[in-house]
Order: C-alpha cells, then structure tokens, then sequence
C-alpha cells in the first residue's frame, strides 16, 4: 500500500485565500480590518524568522500586521503593560506573545494576561477551559490545521478511532478535544503508554505529536490509516541537517492510507490557522457572522 500525501503547503494556500476573500469582503462591506499583533521578546533566531513569515503572510491576506520587538531584558511589568495596551486597542483583533520568552519571565502570567477573545494562539486558560467543555472558543492553530485536513481528506470523521500521541499542552490535549467534539473515540497515549504500538494499530487516525524524530514507525499504523505527523525535528544525517518528523515517513507510508509529509504538510497549517483565527476574532468582535469552514 502506497499512502495518498496529504499536501498541507497546498491546503495552507487555500485556507490563505479563503481568508483574503472574506477580509476583502469585511473591508468592502463594514470598512474594517482585522489586525494582528505579535510580540517578540528578545532575539532567538527561530523565532525571528517565524515571525518574520507571520507578518509577511498577515500582509498578504489584506490584514493589518503590527510586530512588537522588545530587548531580551524587558521586564515583566513592561510586557504586561503592552499587552494591557493591546488588549484595550479596537485596531487589534489578535494578540500573539511569540514563545519561548526568556527565563525570568513568566510565560503563564503572560499569555493569561492577554484578552481571552484576542487569544489566536488559544493559550489562555479560558480558552482551554471552553474548548475541554465544548463551548466556542479561540483553538490553538496546530491542532485546528489537524482537525481541517482530518475533515479534507475522510468527510465526517463521526466513530472513527484516533489516538493522538503526545499529551502537551499545545498539540496533544486540545487534538484530543477537538477530535472529541468531531465524535471520534479518542485515546491519549504517550511515550510512557504500555505497549505502545499495539494501541496505535487500533486507530482510524493516529497523530504523531510526541517530539521524538521518528518514533512512529510503519508497525504502529494499522493499514490504512490515516497518519498526522506534527513533529518537526532538525536531524543530522549523512553529514547533512534534515528535517523529520515524528514519524518515520517512508516505513509509515508503507502502510498507511494517508500520511502529512515533514516539511510539507502541518507546518504550513499553522500560520494559516492563526490567520484564520484572527479573522474568526474580528468578526466576533464585530458582532459578524464567522466565516464558515476557517473555525472547528
């Protein structure tokens, strides 16, 4: 068996487009446009570049993009003081604390101080707490991006067995819970979980989440599978930097039915989903009807 890839670069555009479409249209009928605001504290090389794509792709959907780069030593009372500042400006709609933040800032304390309806990472303990009870809510984009292709590629997702490996706060937890909210019969497992394999060969969906460079391999997936690989590792191999995922792409294709590549399928997802987010933020904040297919 030969899996189908599921192209997240391709389905990232079109989520993209659709946002575009409907900014355009909240600009031509309601003269408003949603704006994001990402804040960056001090100089990690990753994250500048990330935030670097987050406003070039802000840009591009039409939407205001306001960057807030501050030194590595700003004090705590000074980040909460601009996000007090952001959470009280109609211009912004999202609000993104780039992580991680240095040490001797509490990462906790600051993104609960950001504005529950401006939280387009869906970090906020509110947000947590509205997505574990089924009630709306912000949704953190990875596991959003998920749940959008799992709905592209099987239609409804309703009985199918999903186990999601991997029990963070970012990836693992609100995965389960939106599977969860789809109908699926869902299972946590993690890299503790006895006899792993054999409880990943149950799945309908198995999602790769657990941070290990390839730990899923082809005999955790039951044939055909569709397989979700989040991880994005940066490994040395024949003297070269590769990016891998969570699971081992050539053995698990072999066998699955579906598979997300690394890079490729995901990753893309994420900016997409927070563009989406922010434009989800800014009609409720306008008292506007969501725009359909961009929210779970």
């Amino acid at each position: 068996m030969t899996a189908k890839i599921i192209d997240g670069k391709a389905f990232a555009a079109n989520i993209r487009g659709q946002v575009a479409t409907h900014v355009a249209r909240l600009k031509a009928d309601h003269g408003i446009t949603p704006g994001l605001a990402v804040v960056l504290v001090g100089e990690d090389p990753a994250s500048e570049v990330y935030v670097r794509s987050k406003g070039k792709q802000t840009a591009e959907a039409g939407m205001n993009s306001y960057e807030h780069k501050l030194d590595a030593n700003t004090s705590e009372a000074d980040l909460l003081t601009l996000i007090a500042k952001l959470n009280a400006d109609p211009a912004v709609h999202g609000i993104l604390v780039q992580l991680p933040l240095p040490g001797h800032l509490n990462s906790d304390l600051v993104i609960n101080a950001i504005d529950p309806a401006k939280d387009v990472d869906g970090f906020h303990i509110s947000n947590v707490g509205l997505l574990g009870t089924g009630q709306k809510s912000m949704v953190p984009c990875t596991p959003l991006g998920c749940l959008m292709m799992l709905r592209d590629h099987h239609g409804k997702l309703s009985g199918l067995n999903a186990v999601v490996v991997g029990r963070s706060n970012i990836v693992g937890k609100p995965m389960a819970q939106l599977l969860l909210g789809d109908s699926c019969t869902v299972t946590i497992a993690h890299s503790r979980t006895k006899d792993l394999p054999e409880v990943c060969r149950r799945a309908d969906i198995l999602v790769a989440a657990v941070g290990r460079p390839e730990m899923i391999t082809g005999e955790y997936v039951r044939p055909g599978a569709t397989v979700i690989d989040v991880g994005i590792n940066r490994i040395e191999r024949d003297g070269k930097t590769k990016l891998v995922g969570d699971a081992h792409f050539e053995s698990c294709a072999a066998v699955a039915g579906a598979i997300t590549p690394v890079p490729g399928g995901v990753g893309p997802m994420t900016i997409a989903c927070l563009l989406a987010n922010t434009l989800t933020a800014c009609c409720r904040a306008n008292g506007l009807p969501e725009p359909d297919g961009l929210t779970a």
